[in-house]
């Protein structure tokens, strides 16, 4: 029992050394490798946004001229058609009988009338020989103009026919896009009765509506961008066109945008942004990319000297383009910001830059 108490105060200081030492700082990991853009301060335009949707300059719906039924469908939804290109057929067996009676009924007047123009020819060679009178010259005369005129009308009367008989045929008026259609094969058709909806690709525009307290402004520039947001697409506006109209309840004007022919992916009824150009200023400006929304607070991952990624709340403005945003508070120029959010919020956990 002696020895157990000599060996527990013999090893009580080299313990108590032992707890009062301070444990090794831990090692921060290193930084994470990230793509970086710099917040500057840029001379921008000044614009006025309002909200839009895209439509079609060129857009009809094609209808039936004839009854019939349907006998065939060439296009469906989604379809590019040509001009010219058949769309749809209608029986035309009714409208061909009727053509081939009209053009009978002129191969029978014809011949009619080539009998009454000889007999009025023989009528007048006799009355210039004395042999009949003058009233028989007339009736031949009465007859052969009768004929004409009945032949005139039958003649009139075909080419109805022939113009009746291609309404059964339904050709694109112009080339485009089908973006809808009304019937079904098999289905009876009626004058009026729509068939096919269609628009053309390269004549879209922007219409937006605007306060009338900005439409002097917007005319003076003359200049807009158009932003697509579900296509994440900015293009310029070829011509813009101010509806010479109000609102008398709401105040407000119609601004056409024409956008450029090449536009894909865009069709009528997009939600569009409309930015019209009404200045130029010097503003605070960082990547777009760079920017993230974490429900209701919007910030950006400022990177330091070390190069590590920490979480910084901003406030954005209206100033901006495809390429970066405006930021009102919560930037420095010259700071450093991750272009890669994501993978920044990955290596910086929840830490956030105070």
């Amino acid at each position: 029992m002696r020895r157990v108490t000599a060996l527990l105060l013999a090893m009580l200081p080299l313990l108590l050394t032992t707890c009062g030492r301070e444990a090794p700082p831990a090692k921060m990991p290193p930084p994470p490798e990230l793509k970086t853009g710099a917040v500057e301060v840029r001379e921008v335009d000044l614009s006025y946004s309002a909200d839009a949707v895209v439509e079609a300059v060129r857009q009809s719906t094609v209808a039936a001229q004839i009854a019939g039924r349907i006998v065939d469908i060439r296009f469906d939804v989604g379809d590019y058609v040509k001009q010219g290109e058949v769309l749809v057929r209608i029986d035309e067996r009714a409208a061909s009988q009727a053509l081939a009676a009209s053009e009978a009924q002129v191969r029978e007047a014809r011949a009619t009338f080539r009998n009454a123009r000889a007999d009025y020819e023989r009528s007048r060679q006799l009355f210039a020989q004395k042999f009949i009178s003058q009233a028989a010259l007339d009736k031949a005369e009465a007859a052969y103009k009768t004929a004409q005129a009945r032949l005139a009308a039958l003649l009139a009367g075909a080419g109805q026919a022939a113009t009746e008989r291609s309404f059964a045929t339904i050709v694109a008026p112009y080339s485009g896009v089908v973006s809808a259609r009304h019937v079904e094969l098999g289905e009876m058709a009626n004058p009026g009765k729509p068939l096919m909806t269609g628009f053309d690709p390269s004549t879209l525009r922007v219409v937006a509506t605007v306060p009338q307290a900005q439409v002097s402004a917007i005319q003076t520039s003359g200049r807009a961008r158009v932003e697509i947001p579900s296509l994440n697409m900015w293009v310029d506006a070829t011509r813009l066109t101010v509806v010479p109209s109000a609102d008398p309840r709401t105040h407000t004007t119609r601004i056409r945008l024409e956008l450029p022919a090449d536009g894909h992916g865009v069709y009528p009824g997009v939600f569009a942004r409309a930015h019209f150009l009404v200045g130029r200023a010097p503003r605070l400006l960082a990547p777009r990319e760079a920017v993230i929304y974490r429900s209701e607070v919007t910030g950006v991952y400022v990177v330091d000297d070390s190069g590590h990624p920490r979480l910084r709340q901003i406030r954005l403005g209206t100033a901006a383009d495809e390429h970066s945003v405006e930021v009102l508070s919560g930037l420095r120029p010259g700071e450093r910001v991750a272009l890669e959010p994501i993978k920044a919020g990955m290596s910086a956990g929840t830490a956030v830059a105070r």
